[in-house]
């Protein structure tokens, strides 16, 4: 059951926000997202003020006073502990992204595994991966709490909501603290069966025209893609339209698709 504090929706106090993110802490370590003193989460509060997990503890057994105040250039403003050298990330999206108030990375093992083997989460296999998220590249290697890191992660910030970062783990923004934990619960779920398939034997890819159907549906399930624009489209199949056995759409063509399933939703109606 999600607490009524974690639901999005409404304005929160500061410390509504520290218990969120204990729960959110919780909650990742519960699942096994992350062990020891792995990962981080924030908050960006009304005053544009960031609430962060601390280094070196735990994020499974937080308490809302272990938490520490950031200003939004990582300048610690208030608490005992000591800042995360990975802030740095999350105040990236915090300036690139208006719309982000919430960041959460973790090292999720199935995800973490196509990360560290170099492959992105990016076939059109999942209906509802791609009505959320589009697809999830992967950033290239850079060394964590470094500038070089946000480096990597800047032509990306932009354009996408969840990412994998390689040899790393994952990381994921969002308007509210719940929806960055469910778009990370995401990556592994996505990572998980898409594993599990391979094993089981060839993927089949959902075709162009069926990924042109889920963008377009997109505002009914109320999901707003990053303002950024400009992401690229999962792989698809299609079907015998093509000697490929994947192809890349391009934005075009997607545009294209979109404005032939809308007609044909309009008329269905």
């Amino acid at each position: 059951m999600i607490p009524d504090s974690l639901s999005s929706g409404h304005s929160k106090s500061e410390e509504q926000h520290r218990r969120d993110i204990c729960i959110a802490g919780r909650w990742m370590y519960e699942r096994g997202f992350i062990v020891a003193c792995e990962g981080n989460l924030s908050v960006r509060l009304e005053d544009g003020r960031i609430l962060t997990t601390p280094t070196c503890m735990n994020k499974g057994i937080l308490d809302p006073g272990d938490l520490v105040v950031t200003d939004s250039n990582g300048r610690q403003l208030a608490g005992d502990r000591k800042v995360s050298s990975e802030l740095d990330m999350h105040l990236l999206f915090y300036r690139m992204r208006p719309d982000v108030q919430a960041v959460c990375h973790a090292h999720p093992p199935t995800a973490t595994g196509f990360a560290v083997a170099g492959r992105s989460l990016n076939q059109a296999l999942l209906p509802e991966v791609i009505v959320g998220l589009g697809q999830i590249p992967l950033v290239q290697y850079a060394t964590p709490g470094t500038p070089e890191l946000s480096a990597s992660l800047e032509p990306f910030v932009p354009h996408y909501d969840a990412l994998l970062l390689a040899n790393h783990g994952a990381v994921t923004c969002g308007p509210d603290l719940l929806t960055a934990f469910f778009r990370m619960e995401t990556i592994e779920h996505s990572a998980k069966i898409t594993l599990a398939a391979e094993l089981a034997g060839e993927p089949v890819l959902l075709s162009g025209r069926e990924v042109a159907k889920l963008m377009a549906a997109r505002p009914r399930y109320f999901v707003s893609p990053p303002p950024g624009g400009g992401a690229e489209l999962p792989i698809t199949s299609d079907g015998g339209e093509t000697t490929d056995d994947d192809v890349k759409l391009t934005r075009s063509e997607l545009d294209a698709l979109i404005d032939e399933a809308v007609r044909k939703d309009r008329n269905r109606r």
